[in-house]
């Protein structure tokens, strides 16, 4: 995959305003079983994602993500900030400047490790992960970008039955079943977006 400045733009543009776009949503689905601050941290991360985007954007792809990953773990706050910084930076420890499909399942599969030991969680425990990991199994299958999105949505959805083992939302037991991760939606979100721009 060709990947240049303008392209670049257009992702970070694309994921930085999906995500804002759903800040309330968010909030809200975090007010239910967290600390309800979710849309509000990062929205702000992605707002310095947005405001250093001529920068980052004219990186080679790999320095771009450690950047933005960066920014996002100074400015988000609450867990979010350190586990999709990481995220971020450890898809781009290791992807090559034009990656192939195949790359992006490899690197993707090993930020998930590195998200799992920086939050001491795994798939199952109402997080992020529960996006990130079928995400990740269909793309290293080759499936298409719409098909990813369309994973990630359900995949965010059947978060709404778990019952959360890790973060604030454990603390409630029994009672954080029948809503949607917050983690789980901004992820599939950023998934979506990504996709799509890939896509046009």
């Amino acid at each position: 995959m060709t990947m240049d400045e303008r392209l670049q733009r257009r992702l970070i543009q694309a994921v930085a305003n999906q995500v804002i776009a759903h800040a309330d949503e968010l909030t809200a689905l975090d007010q239910a079983i967290g600390d309800g601050d979710h849309g509000i941290n990062m929205k702000r991360g992605f707002e310095a994602v947005l405001a250093e985007i001529d920068s980052l954007a004219a990186k080679p792809l790999p320095e771009m993500l450690k950047a933005a990953g960066l920014q996002l773990v100074m400015k988000v706050g609450g867990a979010s900030g350190p586990l999709y910084g990481t995220l971020f930076m450890a898809m781009g420890k290791t992807l090559p400047a034009e990656p192939t499909m195949a790359d992006f399942a490899r690197v993707l599969g090993e930020a998930i490790e590195a998200v799992k030991q920086r939050g001491k969680s795994d798939v199952g425990q109402k997080t992020m992960l529960d996006v990130l990991a079928p995400v990740q199994t269909e793309l290293a299958q080759g499936h298409t970008t719409s098909q990813l999105k369309d994973v990630a949505d359900r995949a965010a959805e059947a978060t709404v039955p778990m019952k959360a083992i890790r973060g604030r939302a454990s603390f409630l037991g029994d009672r954080s079943i029948g809503h949607m991760d917050p983690g789980g939606r901004s992820t599939a979100l950023i998934v979506a977006a990504v996709c799509d721009t890939l896509s046009t």
